[in-house]
């Protein structure tokens, strides 16, 4: 299999994965206004999953590291597969409360909030499991911790605009906002299970047996099968509109049906490239940087989909305030591990 060595192009594939992780949910924004997005998520799991599929097969079975995806397959212990499993379902349960949130609340308010709550979280997991594991999770910790404690500043501003946007608009603010904390405190948890079903001679952290090209694929299939136990009901007992039917869903239009596998695979490619350099950036910092994914989505609100073209006065400064706060903080990150 192909994994990174270097700190340095580790980062840039984190990077990469921030990319990815901030920019999917444009897939849903194309289609919500003719997709439910309880429709638009069967696609984006069926996305996640073939992706996942596609980067086993291929990078997982190519070069000179470790196992191919067959082999690690043929030896890998239940346990393994359980907690990259339960890493698939906390991420999935937290991000259909996200989707929900984006369509809300917009993609510039809902990743901000939830994005930043699960960012900080498993950044404080990760980075407890590396130091249970013996090793060390930061070279400069003082640094990384002042970088969390300016994106906590970031999150609750983005709670303040959202407010202000809602009273403005004379609209509940409460949903939106319960909605992306909750996703947060979800999604949170998740990678630091898929860390654990790894090798340790592949990641920092790791207990289990898989690689990580393995570890994902089973992390998929921990998405499918969450999926088909609540998004049946999420249908039945929607957030946001009126329930909604399959036959809805089996009628869709090939774009509608192509915008969720577009937007899985999207996701998915973040999480690969994130988890080929988990193993030269340790998985704290991995986590922090590919999870700084709501600076990217704030500017895809901002500058594409017009969020705030109508916002109250004073709304602007406080955007710049956020968006400058997560960049700060994701320097800080970055380098308290050098």
């Amino acid at each position: 299999m192909i994994l990174i060595q270097n700190y340095g192009v580790a980062i840039l594939f984190t990077i990469v994965a921030m990319i990815c992780w901030g920019s999917w949910a444009n897939t849903q924004k194309i289609a919500e206004k003719s997709w439910r997005f309880e429709l638009f998520y069967w696609d984006l799991v069926l996305g996640i999953l073939l992706m996942s599929l596609i980067s086993a097969l291929t990078l997982g079975s190519l070069g000179t590291h470790g196992r191919t995806f067959i082999e690690d397959l043929n030896q890998a212990d239940l346990s393994s597969m359980i907690y990259a499993m339960l890493g698939g379902i906390l991420w999935n349960l937290g991000n259909i409360l996200l989707v929900a949130a984006i369509a809300v609340a917009g993609m510039a308010i809902a990743f901000p909030i939830g994005g930043g709550i699960a960012w900080i979280l498993g950044i404080v997991v990760n980075y407890i499991l590396i130091l249970l594991s013996g090793k060390v999770a930061s070279e400069k910790p003082v640094m990384l911790w002042v970088g969390v404690a300016i994106i906590i500043s970031a999150i609750f501003l983005s709670g303040k605009i959202y407010k202000l946007i809602s009273e403005n608009k004379k609209q509940t603010s409460g949903k939106g906002i319960w909605l992306s904390i909750i996703a947060g405190l979800f999604i949170a948890f998740f990678y630091g299970f898929v860390v654990k079903s790894l090798d340790p001679q592949f990641v920092s952290g790791g207990t289990g047996k898989l690689t990580p090209y393995t570890g994902i694929f089973f992390f998929a299939i921990g998405v499918l099968i969450s999926t088909l136990v609540v998004n049946p009901i999420i249908m039945r007992n929607p957030i946001v509109g009126k329930p909604v039917s399959m036959k809805l869903y089996w009628n869709g239009s090939f774009r509608e049906h192509l915008s969720g596998i577009l937007g899985g695979m999207i996701w998915m490619l973040g999480m690969v490239v994130s988890f080929m350099a988990v193993g030269a950036a340790n998985p704290a910092i991995s986590y922090a940087l590919s999870n700084a994914a709501p600076v990217v989505a704030i500017l895809w609100g901002i500058f594409v989909w017009k969020e705030f073209a109508n916002a109250p006065k004073g709304t602007n400064r406080l955007l710049i305030i956020v968006f400058s706060s997560y960049i700060i903080g994701l320097i800080l990150i970055t380098f308290s591990n050098i």
